[in-house]
């Protein structure tokens, strides 16, 4: 038996599964720099709420409690305007909570890829946290 002209059948195979491949590999690093974003942000509000629940003079102003956590995020080398801050809900007495509210709104790094996943152009994440204060 003789054997048949196989050239060219790994390139079709290649062909088929490339775009498989991509896929996975571009959405394994959206999710990771998505990930990265989100954490980062809610790091932000921690620092934020941190320094409104330990301050010597209470009660803390919001703004000083959003500069905190803009002071982080510009840090970390996020994109400063992709994130809002609800006014801080604060109280001087011990024991009271200290919220901070923040929504990161991630935009894709690949712009083709909500596309094909059928993803929104821009994702909204809310971030909120609360602390009691000392």
């Amino acid at each position: 038996m003789s054997k048949l002209n196989e050239r060219g059948v790994v390139a079709a195979e290649f062909a088929i599964l490339l775009p498989v491949l991509l896929l996975i590999l571009f959405g394994t690093m959206e999710f990771g720099m998505l990930m990265y974003g989100r954490e980062v942000v809610t790091n932000a509000t921690r620092e934020g709420v941190r320094y409104g629940i330990v301050a010597q003079t209470p009660p803390v102003s919001g703004a000083t409690m959003i500069s905190q956590a803009t002071t982080y995020i510009t840090a970390s080398g996020l994109n400063i305007a992709d994130v809002s801050f609800d006014p801080p809900v604060c109280c001087g007495a011990t024991g009271t909570p200290v919220t901070l509210h923040a929504t990161y709104t991630y935009h894709w790094l690949i712009p083709y890829l909500p596309a094909i996943a059928g993803l929104p152009a821009t994702l909204p994440i809310s971030i909120t946290t609360t602390m009691r204060h000392e």
